[in-house]
């Protein structure tokens, strides 16, 4: 029964029954990709973040499940098909999503590197009323992306997109992902950003050469740096200057 009225997009992330054995070659050797093609991974309703350091893996995670879930690598709805360079892994043919019967197919890939393509080609494909992202500041158009995209329950991921937002953006996109979860939708998101992982209910999983594992706010690795740089900058800024 309770299965029933589950209605998360994606319930669960497994590898797929050809997936290679998780050792050998990149993306196999990173700890957290390893892990989730031996464990799986169970996304919970509202909002998921990744955090940890370069290389860690969870934008390579999060762009992976993005692709096996029908969305660009390059960034967009599951409308949009454009390509420029290809980058990504072939992660996301090893693996499978579990989907909720019934949940509308409806998601969104949002990833900070490849915001001016994705621009463009909603430029040159254009599906409606919308604004001139061109013509606006990183910022500015960032957040008019939110209201005109974000708009619906589904599935949304997100890599590191804290990237070049103020403060204020950054709350902004808070605001957003609290609004999704409450109507219903889904966030993967990928970043290094606190006052991103503060939002309260978010599942936090810290990712690092022990894999992914399920922490505190305040036992993330990166409030406590930032905290301790917020109080005595020179403790780590002595170190390079």
């Amino acid at each position: 029964m309770e299965a029933r009225w589950d209605r998360r997009p994606v319930r669960r992330v497994v590898a797929a029954t050809d997936a290679p054995a998780p050792a050998g070659t990149w993306p196999l050797t990173i700890p957290a990709v390893a892990q989730v093609l031996t464990n799986g991974l169970e996304l919970p309703a509202g909002v998921t973040l990744l955090l940890g350091e370069n290389g860690s893996g969870k934008s390579t995670l999060v762009e992976a499940i993005a692709m096996a879930f029908g969305l660009s690598p390059e960034g967009g709805s599951i409308h949009a098909r454009h390509s420029t360079r290809r980058t990504e892994s072939d992660l996301h043919e090893w693996l499978q999503l579990e989907r909720s019967p019934g949940v509308r197919k409806w998601g969104f890939f949002l990833r900070a590197e490849t915001m001016h393509g994705f621009y463009s080609y909603l430029e040159d494909n254009p599906g409606g009323a919308g604004p001139d992202f061109h013509a606006l500041s990183h910022g500015e158009s960032f957040l008019a992306l939110l209201s005109t995209r974000f708009d619906s329950p589904g599935f949304y991921c997100l890599d590191e997109p804290e990237s070049g937002l103020s403060f204020s953006a950054q709350v902004a996109l808070v605001s957003t992902m609290a609004e999704i979860a409450a109507a219903g939708g889904q966030v993967l998101c990928a970043t290094h950003s606190p006052l991103l992982a503060a939002l309260p209910g978010a599942h936090l999983l810290e990712v690092g050469p022990w894999g992914l594992r399920q922490t505190a706010y305040d036992d993330l690795d990166v409030v406590g740096h930032w905290r301790a740089y917020l109080e005595d900058p020179m403790r780590y800024l002595r170190h390079v200057l």
